[in-house]
């Protein structure tokens, strides 16, 4: 019989990461490579607690850019319509409110393929309401330059997301109007400047299995993993080109969870995107494997996300709590 054994201390910090690896990983018997996760996730985090997020979108719709998958796209052949950007006081009264319903995290997005100068003060007074209401604060901006990104530090920003969506082989079939060094570049500034990093990507966008673990290899072979890894399940959006994508598999969505645990072990992984097409079999499978973070709210900028009466009952179901801000602060410590 192959016995396997949970070893303390067992997963070290590493960021040389290879396809290589990554495949023989993924490729491992799936009871075989959830274990090996869930020893790696329970040593250095509580396995029964999820951080929760709440997602805002600060301003919709009309973003030059032409990412395939994207309703905001103003290429893409969508009904959504451009807005401007939200009122300051509109922004922090919807911070309360998720505060109030138990996130700990407020992020704000922005379809821009980057702010212009004149919207940061708006930006940098979100960024110090939130932090006055006790929550942690998240921007995802686009491209921001090394100037934006020290005004944000200087307002107190906890997180930066920049997802680099996919493999920088596969980039180019999705997204023509900037290139995958010009995510990298971004990651590199924010952390440089202190910021915590948020990046992940999406899956089901065509890619091959290759493409999804060369994702991951990407993020994990940065100077620092990024503290959170948001993996989204495409939810395909009628007018964009990928509108007729096939679903991803669920088994092969829980064994690319169970890689990023073990690759970035003291990362919050993320169920994003997509939440509303998986079973609750799959969620909780997502959670042994290591997934330890999920939006809250009935919406996920412009598609819809699994009401909070659902998620409470899920985690009833499972035991889970919700994850405290303190929790949060201390998630790089090993759990006991």
């Amino acid at each position: 019989m192959n016995e396997l054994n949970c070893v303390q201390n067992s997963s070290e910090i590493r960021t040389n990461w290879t396809r290589e690896e990554a495949e023989a990983l993924y490729n491992l018997p799936f009871n075989d490579l959830l274990f090996k996760a869930h020893c790696v996730h329970r040593e250095h985090f509580d396995p029964n607690e999820v951080q929760q997020s709440q997602l805002l979108s600060i301003k919709t719709g009309g973003c030059p850019e032409d990412c395939a998958y994207c309703s905001q796209s103003a290429r893409n052949n969508t009904e959504l319509s451009a807005s401007k950007m939200l009122e300051v006081q509109m922004v922090l009264e919807e911070a309360k409110k998720a505060k109030e319903s138990g996130a700990t995290r407020y992020c704000m997005g922005a379809a821009w393929r980057s702010p212009k100068d004149r919207d940061m003060r708006a930006i940098e007074m979100m960024v110090e309401g939130v932090k006055e209401l006790g929550m942690e604060s998240c921007m995802t901006l686009g491209m921001l330059t090394p100037e934006q990104i020290l005004r944000l530090k200087d307002a107190g920003l906890d997180y930066y997301n920049h997802n680099i969506d996919t493999s920088e082989r596969y980039y180019s079939e999705i997204i023509t109007t900037r290139k995958f060094s010009d995510r990298i570049d971004t990651l590199n500034l924010v952390k440089e400047a202190g910021i915590k990093v948020c990046s992940g990507g999406i899956v089901g966008m065509g890619e091959k299995d290759m493409d999804r673990l060369d994702m991951l290899v990407s993020l994990a072979t940065l100077d620092e993993h990024p503290d959170s890894v948001p993996i989204n399940m495409l939810i395909p959006i009628e007018g964009t080109p990928l509108q007729d994508a096939e679903p991803v598999d669920p088994i092969d969505f829980v064994r690319l969870i169970a890689v990023a645990r073990i690759m970035m072990p003291k990362s919050h992984v993320r169920l994003s995107a997509g939440r509303t097409e998986m079973s609750d079999e799959t969620q909780a499978m997502s959670f042994f494997a290591g997934a330890n973070s999920i939006f809250k709210g009935d919406t996920l900028l412009t598609t819809d996300n699994p009401e909070d009466s659902k998620d409470a009952a899920l985690f009833r179901r499972l035991g889970i709590r919700p994850m405290g801000l303190k929790s949060c602060a201390a998630a790089h410590e090993p759990a006991e």
